[in-house]
């Protein structure tokens, strides 16, 4: 939809101006999650190139057909960034790096895969860059587990809160640096917040929509938008999320 596309391009967009890369030359970047493209779509039209990994061929497919300018790769980056050291000057990536914490197969550990992530995304970026991930954190212990694999892995930095007070804008940057540490950035709408507010926040509302296996219960409200979520990285179409998602029906007589 329209408006989902204006909520990525506005992310991509800030993503891009937390790299904080040079105006006087072309940068290439790496873009995790690119899915369709559209971050993609901002890194060209600010005379950057860039390369785009995802692993679903679905959306790769779509960003093919869209004839966007970035080169694209089919890939699972909990097996690591299949590139060479020192290769990209930047790393963005919009809403993608917090599905690395779901085990989806017996096989997966969501810490080795965080850790494979980082380590190698460390190894392909250039000393003095930057990697900007936008992300979703379902609770502080998955941004403690992504935040903790990042920096064993080398990384400094930290998270940026984009509008720390505001239930529907506020986002999540984590914001890390390759090399030497740099000053974190501010983030916005924070000029007249408090440092308890610049914190991130979480509460513990969706655990009562999870069982002892730590899955949502079967056609409960966070059980549909996982579903529906999954669909749409296949590239199926869905239909928007509204407040009467998943809502409870009167019974028919």
């Amino acid at each position: 939809s329209s408006r989902v596309v204006e909520i990525q391009s506005q992310m991509s967009a800030r993503a891009v101006e937390l790299l904080a890369l040079p105006g006087d030359r072309p940068c290439l970047l790496l873009d995790v999650g690119c899915g369709s493209g559209l971050s993609g779509d901002h890194i060209s039209e600010e005379g950057h190139y860039w390369v785009g990994l995802d692993i679903s061929s679905a959306m790769l497919d779509v960003a093919v057909e869209r004839e966007v300018e970035g080169d694209l790769l089919l890939a699972d980056v909990g097996q690591g960034i299949p590139f060479r050291p020192g290769t990209f000057d930047g790393c963005i990536s919009i809403s993608a790096v917090q599905w690395l914490c779901n085990a989806d197969k017996k096989s997966h550990s969501p810490p080795k895969r965080l850790y494979r992530f980082f380590s190698t995304l460390y190894t392909a970026l250039a000393r003095g860059s930057r990697a900007v991930l936008q992300l979703y954190p379902e609770n502080s212990e998955q941004l403690e587990l992504i935040t903790a694999q990042a920096m064993r892995a080398g990384f400094t930095g930290g998270m940026v809160v984009d509008y720390p007070n505001s239930a529907k804008a506020k986002k999540f940057f984590l914001c890390l640096f390759v090399g030497a540490s740099s000053t974190l950035p501010k983030g916005l709408g924070t000029e007249c917040a408090d440092e308890e507010l610049q914190q991130a926040k979480f509460t513990n509302e969706r655990t009562r929509f999870r069982n002892i296996k730590g899955k949502s219960v079967k056609k409960s409200r966070d059980w549909i938008l996982e579903k529906k979520e999954r669909r749409r990285r296949q590239g199926k179409e869905v239909r928007g999320d509204t407040k009467y998602t998943g809502r409870k029906r009167r019974p028919h007589f």
